[in-house]
């Protein structure tokens, strides 16, 4: 043996013993992860709570929401710690609560865990369904002037700020918005196809409705209303991919491949912009980008299709490939591995909130490992295979980090573990409650509580933080780090689907 093998071999060794030292490896509930994981929603509702209500701490809030624009926009979530309601991240988190029912309910099963999911779930689909009440001519994009909100530091309850609506429509279209819903209405739709036929019929419905006004007014939203969404959540990776996906969903969703002309064209024009040298990044999967879940959610549907598939569409072995470089863009072993991984083996990709990175592609792995098994195919990357067990280890060891399999030992989701963040960046969680100060405490009052050294007066459990975000394992539980401390509903929902599988398969 080399010496240079060698030294391989023995700091190989030593990593393992160092790792073993500090307790890095450790063995994980994921039945209580995915428990704790769903009662973060319930802390991010806003409107009327019901009766069910798990975190009592929060109350009722935003009862006029869509009254300055003459619609009900009640219920729905704040999408992270502050209180403004954005459709387009919303619809998001539905289409990964949905796709994580979709592929591993079965590991909900025990306890009231589907139950729970579903409730998640539909609490975000009720709103979308009132945001599209108005198409074929009008979708509702936002709740709240983030500006006017940024500028305080309060409860959900005690809001004083304006509570504009913004609205995209055939002379204004918000192609990434109205494409995003289809895609969560859609999938929805199948989630709660057995559970609930009416219910499911009738998001099919309101999907197609969407998904024909996305794709019929093309424009992105940026362009209609972006002084009001950007730079918070302008869309910086064009509509197209939301076509895509959206017409994929509605495929899935209706057995079928009625929609696949729209998605081949949506691609298509990705493609022409990536070669123009846009921001197109093909293992991307985020609220913003969609690329490598629309290749490996088109590798699923059109193997249904396998026997006529390749006669009449050209670009069903583009899709394939496209998903394959997916998985070796992110396996650690990969000759072609595109992703960064911080010294203790997290996936590091933003400085911005990078956990939600870790659970959209972790979600994305363990579905495209089921699609690969059941197919009976294998990864390759470059002249190197892989088998699709790799790509569930890949996000066994993500979700491990996240629950506290890390050099600090640290817990990233509240409540899970000995140690977690208690200084979440979250208005609610950092304020007093209502039982505890029912007295209002006015938008500049809360600021205070934001400053100051002492945790957090509510345990906002089950939020997934945005975790280290330097790339070096190193975490500052700070609320005034929002980039390493504030949780988002997209950081939970694809968690939401992890958890639940490896409550199966734990191994």
């Amino acid at each position: 043996m080399s010496m240079e093998r060698i030294c391989v071999f023995v700091c190989g060794v030593l990593l393992l013993m160092s790792t073993a030292s500090v307790g890095w490896e450790q063995k994980h509930d994921y039945k209580l992860a995915l428990s704790t994981s769903l009662l973060f929603f319930e802390g991010q509702r806003s409107g009327k709570l019901p009766p069910n209500q798990r975190l009592t701490w929060r109350k009722d809030s935003a009862l006029r929401d869509g009254q300055e624009g003459g619609v009900d926009l009640t219920g729905g979530y704040y999408d992270a710690g502050d209180n403004v309601k954005y459709s387009f991240p919303m619809a998001f988190t539905a289409t990964m609560l949905a796709w994580s029912i979709i592929e591993f309910g079965d590991g909900m099963a025990m306890g009231n865990e589907w139950i729970n999911a579903a409730e998640a779930l539909r609490w975000n689909t009720d709103f979308l369904l009132k945001a599209t009440a108005h198409l074929p001519n009008t979708v509702y994009a936002m709740v709240g002037n983030p500006n006017s909100d940024h500028i305080c530091w309060e409860r959900p309850e005690d809001m004083e700020t304006p509570r504009p609506v913004y609205a995209v429509n055939t002379a204004h279209p918000g192609s990434e918005v109205a494409g995003e819903i289809a895609a969560a209405l859609a999938a929805a739709s199948i989630a709660f196809k057995t559970y609930d036929a009416a219910y499911s019929q009738r998001l099919l419905s309101k999907a197609k409705q969407a998904y024909y006004f996305a794709n019929t007014y093309q424009g992105s939203y940026n362009d209609s209303i972006g002084y009001a969404v950007c730079p918070f959540y302008c869309d910086f990776s064009g509509y197209h991919d939301e076509l895509a996906w959206g017409g994929a969903w509605l495929n899935k969703a209706t057995n079928s491949k009625k929609y696949q002309n729209h998605v081949d064209t949506a691609i298509r024009k990705m493609k022409l912009m990536q070669e123009a040298g846009t921001n197109y990044i093909d293992t991307e999967f985020s609220w913003d980008n969609k690329h490598a879940g629309t290749y490996v959610l088109l590798s699923q549907v059109l193997i249904n299709f396998h026997i006529y598939i390749y006669s009449i569409n050209e670009y069903i072995g583009q899709y394939e490939k496209e998903a394959q470089t997916f998985a070796c863009a992110v396996l650690p072993e990969s000759p072609t591995r595109t992703v960064k991984y911080t010294p203790a083996g997290l996936l590091f990709k933003t400085q911005g909130c990078n956990s939600q990175i870790v659970g959209s592609l972790s979600l994305l792995a363990l579905i495209y490992a089921k699609h690969l098994t059941e197919a009976r195919q294998t990864i390759t990357c470059g002249n190197t295979q892989f088998p699709p067990w790799k790509l569930v280890e890949f996000a066994k060891n993500q979700a491990d980090y996240i629950l506290g399999s890390n050099p600090m030992g640290m817990s990233y989701m509240v409540g899970y573990g000995p140690k977690f963040p208690q200084h979440v960046h979250h208005r609610a969680a950092s304020l007093p409650s209502v039982n505890a100060h029912p007295s209002f405490i006015a938008c500049g009052d809360g600021f205070s509580y934001l400053n100051r050294p002492n945790p957090n007066m509510n345990e906002l459990t089950g939020a997934i933080v945005g975790g280290p975000n330097s790339g070096t394992d190193n975490f500052a539980d700070d609320r005034r780090q929002s980039a390493q401390t504030e949780p988002t509903t997209y950081v939970n929902a694809p968690f939401v689907g992890v958890f639940a599988y490896f409550v199966n398969h734990k191994k």
